[in-house]
């Protein structure tokens, strides 16, 4: 028999079933949220992977469209490799539940997250997070847990705590928030520019219901929990960390890390370990295998110790201090826009492309309310850039982890449609790195942007704070605009972007048991304050708002807006007219539902000549309207001219010319170029022309 256990959570009933289905695996809860549901599982194997020196958990997010009712589209009638929002919701579960495993755990570890229906109104994705906290904390894997997340809307001021569908569509703020018992552990953050002292109210309002999400989990553990297993522990002997110490002092360990150059900073850890190697030959070979970890855990006491309790930074910066930074536009010919941005060994060039809107991204998913968008952010991260060799196996999940990121910080920036009708993608390539890709991709990608002459608002910048702790809740350094060694042996990647307003995206990573409000509080603080020196100082004054006009090979667009009821006449019977206008004009033509056309095309006198067909389409036939055409037919009683691609109106033998003439072909030859003026229509609702009274309306 299997329990249920239940809460309001946020006005909807939260529902969780324990040792209802697979129950084969070492934990798993069967979650309902409104008519949601999830079925998340937490497995792990017997023993510990050999070979590794990291925790190999892996966390899936399934999408089946069965949970909307739909049948997945292309020849291929089943679901392929995860979405880009599956590989997002799977990297938002990572981060809460990651820092709470034992760090010497090396047995694998699934979270599997299968989503089996879903309610509009109930973010199948938080349900995903719930469900693998509870059945990771219901299970035996080792686990210092439960957390809890809750996401946050902001709506004429107020907070909205895990907000609708249709509530998130004019929502000013997208925030996920999970927690500990004690503290904030993960941030994930779009917003419209939202001010810092409202996200931090959201931040610690949402940290406040968390806790009685955990207290509904703690129930569940109390009755369903299984005694956590022991396991096998990697950590390094105390006698070979004490042998390595005797062997290589403090101060030798401080001057190889000591440095601002990466590479350099690498030569001299590889040599130590070949020394070391060499050593523990001669005392002790059954050593040798643990020289890695043991010179990483040296490494990472030595630099930690520097940085908290010697405020010394390895490469010689202040605290608050930013590395060298500088910024270019136009480097990349002929592309539609481009921008680089650097800060120190990190280095992202950004180049922009302008399509039209029939090439925005098609979006086939869960959320119905998201069938497409328009701005596309791609972020590549080549093993050059950190000096490494590999074979590029395409965007893996921290790329397109990266490559959001930077999307969500751009896009409360961007034009509407209406102001500016174009698809629009920048993709960000890394160059070089050594420390928060992403936020330097969001700089770069706001200057190509401009460069472009996309009307955005105002730049965008980005930067991320690292974190040091010790013993006590009181004990840690924030450290502005972190490097990689400090990201690699810190406690926290806490990075924010935004404008001169505020705050437009926020990603937290921490590999410790949370942050305490005092820590979030300065870190939001400190980035305010270096992105504001980032905008004021590096990127305005290279280019401080959007250029007025459109690269030189970018496409070119008019707009039109015609009558709904008349884009039957525009498209033509089996698209023959408007097919017609782009063959004669060399243009591509976009129009939506409620009329708009957009035209596009790199040629302006063809794109006005398709422009002025369609008007002519769309007028209302009246007399005295004047066009030019071709004789496109001749009979007895006169001839058929085509004005425009469908549209031909009859010119009466009577009104070719002002003297009476027998015969048409006398007159006229088909392919000739006349000009005409409207009669009006006939009572068959045919339109009408003359010839000879052209003059006459002229006047």
């Amino acid at each position: 028999m299997y329990k249920s256990f239940s809460m309001e959570l946020a006005g909807r009933t939260l529902t969780v079933d324990v040792d209802r289905v697979a129950k084969q695996a070492n934990g798993a809860a069967l979650m309902h949220y409104g008519d949601t549901t999830v079925l998340s599982t937490a497995t792990a194997s017997e023993k510990p992977r050999e070979g590794i020196d990291f925790f190999p958990l892996s966390v899936e997010y399934e999408e089946k469209m069965y949970a909307v009712g739909k049948i997945p589209g292309g020849f291929n009638k089943r679901e392929g490799k995860a979405s880009e929002n599956a590989v997002l919701t799977c990297r938002v579960i990572d981060r809460p539940m990651r820092p709470l495993f034992p760090k010497d755990y090396r047995n694998d570890v699934t979270l599997d997250n299968l989503v089996l229906s879903v309610d509009p109104d109930c973010s199948p994705e938080l349900t995903a997070m719930l469900g693998s906290a509870i059945a990771t904390a219901i299970s035996d894997i080792p686990f210092d847990g439960p957390t809890a997340a809750t996401q946050v809307g902001l709506i004429d001021g107020e907070l909205i705590f895990n907000p609708t569908s249709q509530q998130k569509l004019v929502s000013e703020l997208a925030l996920t928030v999970a927690s500990t018992r004690t503290k904030v552990i993960m941030i994930e953050a779009g917003a419209n520019e939202v001010p810092e002292d409202k996200m931090l109210e959201a931040i610690f309002e949402a940290h406040k219901l968390n806790q009685e999400i955990i207290q509904f989990i703690d129930k569940i553990v109390e009755e369903c929990g299984k005694e956590k297993s022991e396991y096998e522990s990697f950590s390094v002997p105390e006698e070979i960390v004490k042998a390595l110490v005797d062997f290589i002092p403090v101060q030798e360990m401080e001057e190889a890390v000591f440095t601002d150059d990466k590479q350099v900073r690498d030569a001299n850890i590889s040599a130590m370990k070949d020394r070391v190697v060499e050593h523990f030959t001669e005392i002790n070979e059954e050593w040798i295998p643990w020289v890695d970890d043991a010179v990483y855990q040296y490494q990472k006491k030595t630099v930690r110790k520097m940085i908290l309790k010697d405020h010394k930074r390895p490469d010689g910066r202040a605290i608050d201090e930013i590395r060298p930074l500088a910024a270019e536009i136009d480097l990349i010919p002929r592309v539609h826009g481009s921008g680089m941005f650097t800060r120190g060994q990190t280095q992202i060039c950004n180049i922009c492309t302008l399509a039209p809107l029939s090439e925005a991204q098609k979006i086939d998913g869960l959320d119905e309310t998201k069938d497409s968008k328009r701005y596309m952010h791609h972020y590549n991260f080549p093993s050059y850039s950190v000096g490494e060799t590999r074979p590029s196996r395409g965007p893996g999940r921290r790329e397109i982890g990266h490559g959001a990121l930077a999307e969500r910080a751009l896009v409360p920036v961007l034009p509407s449609e209406a102001e500016f009708p174009y698809a629009i993608r920048t993709v960000s390539e890394t160059f070089e790195s050594n420390g928060s890709t992403s936020q330097a991709s969001v700089c770069a990608s706001s200057l190509s942007l401009m460069a472009a002459g996309v009307p955005i608002k105002r730049p965008v910048a980005g930067i991320s704070c690292g974190l040091v702790t010790g013993e006590t809740d009181d004990d840690y350094l924030v450290l502005t605009d972190i490097q990689g060694l400090e990201d690699f042996f810190g406690d926290m990647d806490f990075k924010v972007a935004g404008t001169e307003k505020g705050i437009t995206a926020i990603q937290m990573d921490i590999k410790i048991h949370g942050l305490t409000n005092d820590i979030i509080k300065e870190a939001i603080a400190r980035t305010k304050q270096a992105r504001m020196y980032i905008l004021d100082n590096v990127m305005n004054p290279v280019i401080d708002k959007p250029r007025d006009h459109v690269g030189e090979y970018a496409p070119k667009i008019i707009q039109l807006q015609i009558d709904p009821a008349k884009i039957g006449d525009v498209v033509g019977q089996r698209g023959k007219t408007i097919n017609t206008i782009i063959e004669r004009t060399d243009v591509k033509i976009d129009i939506t539902d409620d009329g708009f056309v957009s035209i596009c095309g790199l040629d302006a006198e063809n794109m006005e000549k398709a422009a002025e067909m369609i008007r002519i389409i769309n007028l209302d036939f009246e007399e005295g309207q004047i066009f030019k055409g071709e004789v496109v037919g001749i009979k007895e009683f006169g001839a058929f001219v085509e004005f425009a691609p469908g549209k031909e109106g009859m010119v009466h033998i009577s009104q070719i010319s002002n003297h009476r003439i027998k015969r048409v072909e006398d007159e006229l030859t088909l392919g000739d170029k006349v000009t005409v003026v409207c009669l009006g229509k006939d009572k068959m609702g045919r339109i009408s022309f003359s010839m000879k009274d052209v003059a006459k309306y002229q006047k």
